[in-house]
C-alpha cells in the first residue's frame, strides 16, 4: 500500500462527497442520483470512488444494470442518512434567523383541522411577521432530527416525555346537528338514541381508540343492549364531526375539538350531563433545539392562552399538575 493511500484512510473523511453516496445509495442508480444533483454521471461516479479511496473499501457492487450497497456502504448510509437531515435542518434554522421568521410544527390531522387552523388567524393578526407551517399527520416525528420546531399531541400522561405540556384533557359526549331535530326525533334520553344513525371510528374496536366507542358509552350508562338505526363509519374525527354537523346522524364527540361548534350552535349536546371522562389528553411538547427563538415562545405563548380558554369552554377544572409556561 502506498504512503499516501495510508495517509487518506487515516484522516479524517472529507464531507464533499456523502452527499453524491446517499443519493446514489437512495436511488441505487448513478444516472437518477446525477439527474437530482443536476451534475453528469461520471462527475457523480468520480465522487464516489473518491469516497471509497478515502474509505478504503467498496460501498457499492456494480452490476452490468444494476447498483447494491455493500456490508460497508449499507453501515456508512445508516450514518450519513441521519446526520445530513441535521445538518440541512441546522442550515435552514440559521438562515431563516437571518431572514422571514418561522415556526413549524406537527400535529394530527384531526387536531389540526377542528381545533388548531380556526384559531389561526387571531395569532396570524397579531404576529404578521411569523410564518407558520404545518406538517398535518399521524406519523409521529422525531423532535430530535425532524424540521419542526415543536409537536401538538394526542395520547394519556404516561405516554407523553417528561418536558410535555398539558393543554387540557377531553371528555366524551353525543352531539347532534339542532337540524336533525327539528325533523321530530326526540333525544331526551340515552334510549332516544335507538332511532339515530350513530357515527364511529371505523377502526377503533382494533385498536388502542377503544374508549372513543359508542359500545363503551353504552355499558357505562347501562344500555348494553341498544342497538342504532344504523352505523356510519369514518377514519378521522374531522370526518365524524363533519357527517354530524351535516345531519347524518349521532357522534360521540371529542368536547375540545367541537367546543366551539356547540358555542355558535352548529351542534348541540342533548345530554350534558352524561359525558363520558377520557383517560386521553392533549399535549404541547417543544424540540430541544427551538425553544429559546422569541417567535417559538410567542406561538407557545398563544397555544396556552388558547388552551385555558378551551378549557374554560369545557368546563375542566384546572388541573394543579398542568404547568401554563415554558421556564
Amino acid at each position: 500500500m502506498q504512503h499516501s493511500q495510508t495517509h487518506l484512510r487515516t484522516r479524517p473523511i472529507s464531507a464533499g462527497h456523502l452527499r453524491a453516496f446517499e443519493a446514489v445509495a437512495r436511488h441505487l442508480n448513478f444516472r437518477a442520483a446525477a439527474e437530482e444533483m443536476a451534475l453528469t454521471q461520471s462527475a457523480v461516479s468520480r465522487q464516489i470512488q473518491s469516497l471509497e479511496e478515502e474509505v478504503g473499501v467498496s460501498l457499492f457492487l456494480r452490476h452490468t444494470r444494476a447498483v447494491e450497497l455493500t456490508g460497508a456502504g449499507s453501515q456508512l448510509l445508516m450514518a450519513v442518512s441521519q446526520s445530513l437531515p441535521r445538518i440541512d435542518n441546522t442550515v435552514r434554522q440559521i438562515r431563516q434567523s437571518a431572514g422571514r421568521r418561522a415556526v413549524a410544527l406537527t400535529t394530527f390531522a384531526s387536531f389540526a383541522s377542528m381545533w388548531l387552523i380556526p384559531r389561526l388567524e387571531q395569532f396570524q393578526r397579531d404576529n404578521p411577521d411569523i410564518d407558520i407551517r404545518i406538517d398535518a399527520s399521524d406519523s409521529m416525528l422525531d423532535l430530535e432530527v425532524a424540521d419542526v420546531d415543536m409537536a401538538l399531541r394526542y395520547g394519556p400522561m404516561g405516554s407523553m416525555p417528561p418536558q410535555a405540556i398539558r393543554l387540557f384533557g377531553e371528555e366524551l359526549t353525543p352531539v347532534v346537528s339542532p337540524w336533525l331535530l327539528k325533523g321530530g326525533a326526540v333525544f331526551a334520553k340515552p334510549a332516544d338514541l335507538a332511532q339515530f344513525t350513530l357515527i364511529e371510528a371505523g377502526d377503533a374496536h382494533q385498536t388502542h381508540l377503544e374508549w372513543l366507542t359508542w359500545r363503551r358509552w353504552f355499558d357505562q350508562h347501562g344500555l348494553s343492549k341498544l342497538q342504532p338505526k344504523r352505523w356510519l363509519y369514518f377514519n378521522y374525527a374531522y370526518q365524524m364531526v363533519q357527517a354530524a354537523l351535516t345531519g347524518q346522524g349521532v357522534v360521540l364527540a371529542r368536547l375540545p375539538l367541537v367546543a366551539e361548534s356547540l358555542a355558535n350552535g352548529d351542534l348541540v349536546e342533548p345530554l350534558p350531563k352524561l359525558r363520558m371522562d377520557s383517560p386521553m389528553a392533549y399535549w404541547l411538547i417543544v424540540g430541544p433545539r427551538t425553544p429559546q427563538r422569541p417567535e417559538v415562545r410567542a406561538f407557545c405563548d398563544w397555544l396556552m392562552t388558547q388552551s385555558r380558554i378551551t378549557r374554560q369552554v369545557i368546563g375542566e377544572v384546572p388541573d394543579p399538575d398542568t404547568v401554563d409556561d415554558m421556564d
